[in-house]
């Protein structure tokens, strides 16, 4: 059956229109509780957490009544990061965990996540499944059997907790200052409290959500402020989180951005030494750097890549027993500790780098030299196939000749934006710009 609801990351789109409408959120939320209720019997719940959207409320309620309709229990949790909700489910024994956010989107955009009762996303099978079972129409459950709605009140509370003890056991932030963007996201309570609570002297951005200024100008996608703030304030550090807080950009203390491969080599250079990188592997996507692979194989280690998006990632980690892994945009992935990403976990273990080695953020965050590297995205109207286009083949065939022994291509459509992504590696700075630039023209010249 071909996808029409689910991409990469679930299901995503403009609010109030398909298929994130509130009629398709009911049927989506009935199919997911007919798919966990397939088993009659017991009790089934459903954890459910969600952004600052303000067209949360609405997905919120719209899930609600169609999974209660089914007879499942649903748990809200209000406005949680995503991570929260992978651990939650699996914590409160729930049969399955929804997270409604768009993640780094603007605020017009919204999303549903699934994650299974082990509090990972659920597979490509598995959404198919639901994916069917909303075509095909769902039987509500017996009016003595409809399920019941609560709000959570300590989801966050129990999250930071959570979050907190991966750090070494007595370990204290004291003295640092940290400068942390929340991207007037689902963190923006939780991460500067966390932090706080370590002893690091905090200084809040994106912390004043108001439904429509979620990652507006700020957060992992827009890190610029909180670059400005920590050379203003003589901060150790920034953090920026996106709007469901599962990624981390970092900044030093000269304002300096540092990606994900940057804390992925960190990490795994430091689990390396302590024996704990299990096969010295770390999974990562087809996106980040060749510098993070030469960085990986000069220490004897292994970069495994899998397809852009981190479930995948996570589904290379699980099915290897590998325990690091995450993504260039931000997603740092630690199986030991959380079933997803964690902004605001892989933000505690680099300060807690800092804390044991005594060294700057600076020096930590610059782990390898990246190869220059390029990424444009265009976007399409609803309904075209520039990718199909002869043009658009026969530049892309141009260009990968081209960069034959000197650097890769990359050209992939979004799954979760109507962008077609055109990244390309190259030490040839000027070789690298003509064969990206090339390829932008033919594809806006087919959109």
């Amino acid at each position: 059956m071909s996808r029409k609801l689910f991409g990469t990351d679930g299901v995503r789109g403009k609010a109030n229109a398909f298929p994130m409408t509130a009629e398709m959120a009911l049927m989506i939320g009935a199919a997911a509780g007919r798919y966990f209720r397939r088993d009659a019997g017991g009790v089934h719940r459903v954890v459910i957490g969600k952004d600052t959207r303000l067209s949360g409320y609405m997905f919120e309620n719209a899930l609600t009544a169609g999974l209660t309709s089914t007879g499942m229990n649903a748990l809200l949790l209000g406005p949680v990061p995503t991570p929260a909700v992978g651990l939650l489910t699996h914590a409160m024994r729930a049969d399955l965990g929804i997270m409604i956010s768009a993640s780094h989107n603007p605020a017009d955009d919204n999303g549903i996540k699934f994650f299974g009762p082990d509090g990972f996303k659920l597979s490509d099978e598995a959404e198919a499944e639901i994916e069917a079972l909303v075509e095909a129409g769902v039987t509500p459950a017996q009016a003595g059997n409809i399920g019941r709605a609560k709000r959570i009140d300590d989801g966050r509370f129990r999250y930071m907790e959570r979050v907190k003890s991966t750090l070494p056991h007595g370990m204290r932030l004291d003295g640092v200052k940290v400068v942390v963007d929340c991207a007037n996201g689902a963190a923006y309570r939780t991460a500067p409290e966390a932090l706080w609570e370590l002893g690091a002297d905090v200084i809040p951005l994106g912390t004043n959500p108001n439904g429509l200024n979620i990652n507006d100008n700020c957060g992992s996608t827009h890190p610029e402020a909180a670059a400005r703030a920590v050379v203003e304030h003589g901060a150790d550090v920034g953090i920026c989180l996106d709007g469901d807080a599962d990624r981390i950009i970092l900044i030093d203390e000269t304002g300096t951005v540092a990606d994900g491969d940057q804390i992925m080599a960190l990490l795994a250079a430091r689990w390396a030494d302590e024996q704990r990188l299990r096969d010295g592997t770390l999974v990562a996507t087809v996106m980040s750097n060749l510098g993070l692979e030469r960085f990986m194989q000069a220490r004897g280690l292994t970069l495994e890549r899998t397809k852009v998006g981190d479930r995948y990632v996570v589904e290379a980690m699980r099915a290897n027993g590998w325990n690091l892994g995450g993504e260039q945009s931000g997603h740092i992935v630690m199986t030991d500790h959380a079933t997803t990403g964690d902004g605001l976990m892989a933000g505690l273990q680099f300060l807690s780098e800092m804390v044991r080695t005594g060294q700057p953020a600076s020096q930590l965050a610059r782990n390898f030299e990246p190869v220059p590297q390029m990424l444009k995205n265009v976007r399409f109207s609803a309904g075209q196939t520039p990718l199909e286009a002869s043009s658009v083949q026969g530049a892309i065939a141009e260009a990968e000749q081209a960069l034959v022994g000197k650097g890769r291509l990359l050209i992939r459509k979004s799954g979760t934006e109507p962008l077609i992504r055109v990244m390309a590696e190259c030490e040839d700075e000027a070789l690298l710009a003509q064969v990206v630039d090339g390829i932008v023209a033919e594809v806006q010249a087919a959109s």
